[in-house]
C-alpha cells in the first residue's frame, strides 16, 4: 500500500471545533480568508481494543474529529486530503482485509468516518504519520482492518463531542478557529469593539440602504420620502439585529431589508391598482406594502414558533438553498446594466472600481486590514461619487439654453433643444436632489408614519411566499455562519426560534413602513469571513450605533442623495455577490455529482425561463404600461399573465407568484432533491446538533441558549430552543 505523505500537521487543540470536524478547514497563505473546505480529514489516534491491547486507528472522513485521549495516552496527529479520490489513490478502502479481526475500538459513533484499526500497537508511542501506521507495523501486530462507521446516524451518540475531561468541555480554546480573530462568545476590548462593530455595518452599507433607492422612486416618492424610508430602515435594522442576537439564533447576523422581498414589492408597486394612480401614489402604495408585510410576518412567526420549521428543515438541503438564493440575485439582470447605461460615463466606472477593489486589490493589507476587500462597496461609492461631483461642478452636464433648476419643477415646459439633454442631466448630475440641504438634523422615525396599513389577501399571499423563501435563505446562512464562528451547528429548535424572531422583526418593518420585510442578510457570511469578526458583542454594539444614526436626519438625507446610476452600479455588485453566495452552498454537497448538477442547472434555467414566459405571454399587454421604464416593465404583467379566471385578485396572486424567479427555483429544486434518489452525503444534508446532546454541552448552551436564564423557562418548548 502506497504511504501517504506526512508533511502536514494538525493541531490537536483545535479538534474541539465543530467546523473542523465537519470538514471546514482554513487554508490560508499570508493571512488569507478562511473560506476553503477540506472534504477528508485523516487522523491517527491511540486506543485499546476490548482485550486491552493497544492499537492505532486511522480515521478518514468529513465528520467529527478523532476523540481526545485520556491522560497518559499518546497524542494524535492527522493529515488532510482534499478529495475522496485522493484517499482512494492511497489505498484507503472501506473493505475488511481477510483474516481474523479484533473487536472495534470502543468510542462514540462518529459521523462520516472510516476507522483503520491496527491491533497490537503499544501505548505511549509518539505521534506518527499514516505511512508508519501502514508499513511500519510490527510483525505481531496482526492484520490491517478498516471499519466503515455508519454515517448521519440520528442518535445522541453520533452527535456528542468527544471529551477527555468533563471540566474541559467549556474550554473555549479547544474550539478556537485559527481563521477567526474573535468568535461568537468573545468580547473584544473597547477599541476593537468600536472598530469592528462599526466596520461590520459599514462594509454592508449597500445591503442596508439600496432597496429604498429602488422602490421609493418607483412609487413616485420624492427624495424626502427616500430619506425617511432609509432612516426607518436603519432603525428597524438596528432593533432587529439586537433582538436576533439576544433572542433569535444568537449568531452574529445582521438583520435588514432583504433582496428576497424586492421583486414581490415591485410587482405590488406596478400592479393595476397602483400603477395608474395620479395622486398620493407613494402613500397609498406604502400602506398596501405595510399591510402585506404585517400579514407575512405573522405567518413567518407562526412557521418558526410552532415548530413547523423544524419539520421543514429535514427536506431543505444545499441543493435546494443554492439555486433559490442564486435566483434572487439573477432576477434583477433587467434592472442592473440598463440602469447603469443611463449614464455610462459614471455607471461603468462604478462597476469597474468595485471589481478592482474586491478582486484585484483584495490581498492588499493596511495595518492588518484588507480594506479594499472589506470596504469595496463604500470606497467605490465615495470615489465615484466624488468623480461625478467634479463632472457636475466643471459643468460637463450644463447645456446652453437649459436651466437645470427648472427641471425640478414638474410644471416646467422643456424646450425641444433642451429635451434631448434632460435624461443626461437627471441621471448624471449629483445636485439633482436637494434632500441633504432640506433634511432636518434630528428626525425620529415612528410607526404608521405613512398612515394606517391596508390589507388585501392577494398582496398578502404574495408576501407570505416571499417570507417562506426568506426563511429558506436564512437556513443556509445560519449553517454557513455557524461553521465560521461557533463550536457546533445550532439545533433545529434554535433555527426555528431564529425564523420565528425574523417574523417578529418583519412585523416591526411593517409598522415602521420600510417597504420590505426584515430578514437575515445573506451577505453577512462574506463579511464575517473577510473581517474575521464573529463576536456577537461587536454586532450588538454596531446595532446600537445604527439606531443612533437613524435619528440623525442629515445622514438619511445624505444617503438618499446618492445618484440613481451610482446606486445601480452598487446593486450590480450586490446582486452578483448574492448569486455567488447562493451557489457557494453547494460546497457542502458533492458538486461533481451529475444528480446535483442537473437539479441545480435545471432549477436555475426554469427560474429565468418560466417568468419570461409569463412576461411574454401573447395574451398580455405586450406593449407595456405607459410611463413605466423599460427595466420595470416585467413587473407590470401580473394581471395579464396566462392564468385567467373570473377573479381578478386571484389572477394577480397566481401570475405574480409564478413570475417570481426565486419561487420557481425553490419549487423545482425542492421537488427534485426530495424525490430523486441520492445519498445524504451526495445531497450534502445539513447536519444540525441534536437537542438532548446539545443541552449537555456547556459550550453549546452558552452559544445558543437564551440570555438571563430564560432557557430554563422554555425547556418544554424543545422545537424553539435547546
Amino acid at each position: 500500500m502506497e504511504p501517504l505523505p506526512a508533511d502536514h500537521s494538525y493541531n490537536p487543540k483545535a479538534l474541539g471545533s465543530w467546523a473542523r470536524r465537519t470538514g471546514y478547514k482554513s487554508h490560508r497563505s499570508g493571512g488569507g480568508g478562511g473560506d476553503s473546505m477540506s472534504e477528508i480529514e485523516i487522523g491517527i489516534t491511540a486506543g485499546a481494543d476490548q482485550g486491552g491491547n493497544r492499537s492505532s486507528s486511522v480515521v478518514v472522513g468529513g465528520g467529527p474529529a478523532a476523540p481526545q485521549h485520556p491522560k497518559g495516552a499518546a497524542p494524535s496527529s492527522s493529515l488532510e486530503v482534499l478529495t475522496n479520490s485522493a484517499a482512494r489513490n492511497h489505498g484507503l478502502k472501506s473493505k475488511a482485509v481477510a483474516g481474523p479481526a479484533p473487536a472495534p475500538t470502543p468510542g462514540p459513533n462518529l459521523l462520516g468516518r472510516t476507522t483503520l484499526v491496527v491491533p497490537g500497537k503499544k501505548a505511549g508511542s509518539e505521534s506518527e504519520n499514516v505511512s508508519g501506521a501502514q508499513s511500519n507495523c510490527p510483525p505481531n501486530s496482526g492484520p490491517l482492518r478498516i471499519e466503515p462507521l455508519r454515517m448521519y446516524k440520528d442518535s445522541e451518540a453520533a452527535d456528542v463531542m468527544s471529551q477527555s475531561h468533563e471540566d474541559a468541555a467549556d474550554d473555549y480554546s479547544l474550539a478556537k478557529h485559527s481563521h477567526m480573530k474573535y468568535e461568537i462568545r468573545e468580547t473584544p476590548g473597547l477599541f476593537p469593539l468600536i472598530l469592528y462593530g462599526i466596520q461590520h455595518y459599514f462594509s454592508m452599507i449597500g445591503s442596508l440602504v439600496l432597496i429604498p433607492l429602488v422602490i421609493v422612486p418607483a412609487m413616485d416618492g420624492n427624495s424626502k420620502d427616500t430619506a425617511k424610508v432609509i432612516s426607518s430602515m436603519l432603525l428597524v435594522s438596528g432593533i432587529s439585529t439586537l433582538l436576533h442576537c439576544l433572542f433569535g439564533s444568537r449568531l452574529p447576523l445582521i438583520q435588514g431589508a432583504s433582496f428576497v422581498y424586492l421583486a414581490p414589492v415591485l410587482y405590488i408597486i406596478f400592479s393595476p391598482k397602483f400603477v395608474n394612480l395620479n395622486k398620493d401614489r407613494f402613500m397609498l402604495t406604502m400602506r398596501e406594502l405595510q399591510g402585506a408585510i404585517i400579514v407575512s410576518s405573522l405567518f413567518q412567526a407562526l412557521l418558526g414558533y410552532s415548530g413547523l420549521m423544524s419539520v421543514l428543515l429535514r427536506s431543505i438541503n444545499p441543493v435546494v438553498v443554492a439555486p433559490t438564493v442564486a435566483a434572487v440575485g439573477l432576477a434583477f439582470f433587467a434592472y442592473g446594466f440598463p440602469m447603469v447605461g443611463t449614464c455610462v460615463e459614471i455607471g461603468i466606472p462604478q462597476v469597474l472600481v468595485i471589481v478592482l477593489f474586491a478582486l484585484y486589490l483584495r490581498k492588499i493589507s493596511v495595518f492588518g486590514h484588507r480594506i479594499f476587500q472589506i470596504y469595496a462597496v463604500p470606497l467605490g461609492l465615495l470615489l465615484v461619487w466624488a468623480y461625478a461631483f467634479l463632472l457636475t461642478e466643471t459643468k460637463v452636464y450644463t447645456y446652453k439654453g437649459c436651466d437645470f433648476n427648472l427641471l425640478r419643477n414638474a410644471t416646467t415646459i422643456v424646450t425641444p433643444a433642451c429635451a434631448k439633454h434632460t435624461a443626461a442631466m437627471k441621471s448624471c448630475r449629483t445636485d439633482y436632489s436637494d434632500v441633504l440641504s432640506s433634511a432636518a438634523w434630528i428626525w425620529f422615525p415612528y410607526p404608521f408614519q405613512w398612515g394606517h396599513p391596508t390589507f388585501h389577501w392577494e398582496t398578502a399571499i404574495v408576501m407570505i411566499v416571499a417570507s417562506l423563501i426568506a426563511s429558506v435563505d436564512s437556513v443556509g446562512t445560519y449553517h454557513a455562519t455557524s461553521l465560521l464562528v461557533a463550536s457546533r451547528a445550532p439545533p433545529p429548535g434554535v433555527v426555528s426560534r431564529g425564523i420565528g424572531l425574523e417574523g417578529l422583526t418583519s412585523f416591526l418593518a411593517g409598522l415602521w413602513g420600510t417597504g420590505a420585510g426584515a430578514s437575515t442578510l445573506t451577505e453577512n457570511v462574506h463579511t464575517i469571513a473577510v473581517t474575521k469578526m464573529g463576536s456577537r458583542r461587536a454586532v450588538e454594539f454596531g446595532a446600537c450605533v445604527l439606531i443612533l444614526v437613524a435619528v440623525v436626519g442629515k445622514i438619511g438625507g445624505f444617503l438618499a442623495s446618492i445618484p440613481q446610476v451610482i446606486a445601480a452600479g452598487l446593486l450590480v455588485f450586490m446582486w452578483t455577490m448574492l448569486a455567488a453566495l447562493g451557489l457557494s452552498n453547494l460546497r457542502y454537497s458533492e458538486t461533481g455529482s451529475s444528480r446535483n448538477v442537473l437539479i441545480v442547472g435545471f432549477s436555475l434555467f426554469l427560474s429565468l425561463s418560466v417568468p419570461a414566459y409569463f412576461q411574454q405571454y401573447k395574451g398580455g399587454n405586450s406593449a407595456g404600461v405607459a410611463g413605466v421604464p423599460s427595466y420595470f416593465q416585467q413587473y407590470t404583467i401580473s394581471a395579464n399573465g396566462p392564468i385567467h379566471t373570473k377573479y381578478q385578485t386571484l389572477n394577480f396572486a397566481l401570475n405574480t407568484i409564478l413570475s417570481l424567479n426565486m419561487v420557481i427555483a425553490f419549487l423545482v429544486a425542492y421537488i427534485l432533491d426530495n424525490t430523486v434518489p441520492g445519498s445524504q452525503l451526495e445531497r450534502g444534508t445539513y447536519v444540525w446538533s441534536q437537542r438532548r446532546s446539545a443541552r449537555n454541552e456547556p459550550v453549546i448552551v452558552k452559544e445558543y441558549g437564551l440570555p438571563f436564564g430564560l432557557s430554563n423557562y422554555v425547556t418544554w418548548a424543545r422545537w424553539v430552543g435547546l
